[in-house]
């Protein structure tokens, strides 16, 4: 079984929406998947009970880790896991004993950069990462193309020490799929085209063996 973890060290940063894509997307691809919310407010679980509605869409086992363990039903082929905000230290340590992949997503703004730094210090200082059991990548969440601040971002990425796979838009197409209960490849092929090739990166990332 793979594990794949999104976690960043400040909150509101966009984790929910790539764990939930990225479980549908392999979900949709024929996997057996779990996501997993490590979240008190339970946005992850909000969106899997809102998934139960429809008839016809894969499956994705739902697990509360602010509860108790994380358990994934026998023959789960893709564990995603949605970590808390506000994670340092020792709880990332924690964490990480389980992951294959980690993907951090920043969001164009000074402040959001300044704790990217710290959280990348952490990240690095980390035995699992340094020894490359645990693969690292970084994304840009809700960018608006053509703004400084996101050209800023974009440099300062360029620059650390795990690779910038990708931007994803600021879109009304990720509040669609969020309100919803569907991933962002279960929208309509002509409304979501452009959001869709951004991620293809991440994909070849997490796929590229």
């Amino acid at each position: 079984m793979r594990t794949i973890m999104l976690m960043n060290a400040k909150g509101g940063c966009g984790k929910t929406t790539l764990a939930t894509n990225i479980a549908t997307w392999y979900a949709d691809e024929g996997a057996k998947v779990a996501l997993a919310d490590f979240d008190p407010q339970g946005s992850t679980l909000d969106w899997l009970e809102a998934r139960k509605q429809y008839i016809g869409i894969p499956l994705i086992q739902a697990i509360d880790a602010c509860s108790g363990p994380v358990r994934s039903a026998r023959g789960t082929e893709l564990l995603v896991l949605d970590a808390p905000a506000g994670t340092h230290g020792k709880t990332i340590t924690e964490l990480l004993r389980r992951v294959d992949f980690l993907i951090v997503p920043v969001l164009p703004s000074a402040i959001d950069m300044r704790a990217c730094s710290r959280f990348m210090q952490e990240l690095l200082n980390n035995g699992r990462i340094s020894r490359q059991q645990t693969r690292v990548a970084i994304v840009a969440n809700r960018v608006r193309e053509n703004t400084r601040i996101y050209h800023q971002l974009e440099e300062y990425l360029g620059h650390l020490k795990f690779p910038f796979l990708t931007h994803l838009r600021e879109s009304q197409n990720y509040i669609r799929s969020a309100e919803s209960g569907l991933g962002l490849f279960e929208l309509a092929p002509s409304l979501v085209w452009q959001d869709i090739e951004l991620w293809d990166p991440i994909f070849d990332w997490l796929n590229d063996k």
